[in-house]
């Protein structure tokens, strides 16, 4: 029998900073930002219905959190401030992001680059 996934015993959202503050059971803790988790919702928006389908996302930098809601015992939902509230953040999805969260944000930049676009636009 594998062994559970992490889960969260705090999340806590820093508006001033638009961080989310997130500690897991097996003492993971992190600070992702508001940016960061918009840019990788698990929405079909951003990650499309199959590979290949990814939208890269744009303009976010100044996005922050204005809601956080429970989904059950297993996610929750973030509503950005853009008006995007369609991705649910499992646990396990959250506990990834936190444990590839620098080679996630570079490969994301490297994206924006090729793009010829920047985190503003």
């Amino acid at each position: 029998m594998s062994k559970p996934s992490p889960r969260p015993t705090d999340i806590k959202l820093h508006q001033a900073s638009r961080l989310l503050e997130i500690k897991f059971d097996d003492h993971t803790e992190c600070m992702l930002s508001c940016e960061f988790l918009r840019v990788h919702s698990p929405s079909a928006e951003v990650k499309g219905h199959g590979p290949g389908q990814e939208v890269l996302q744009t303009g976010k930098e100044q996005v922050n959190i204005s809601q956080i809601e429970a989904v059950g015992n297993y996610a929750v939902k973030l509503v950005f401030s853009d008006g995007h509230d369609t991705g649910l953040y499992s646990w396990d999805y959250l506990y990834e992001l936190a444990r590839n969260y620098e080679a996630l944000w570079l490969e994301y930049l490297g994206k924006l680059s090729v793009a010829g676009l920047s985190r503003s636009e």
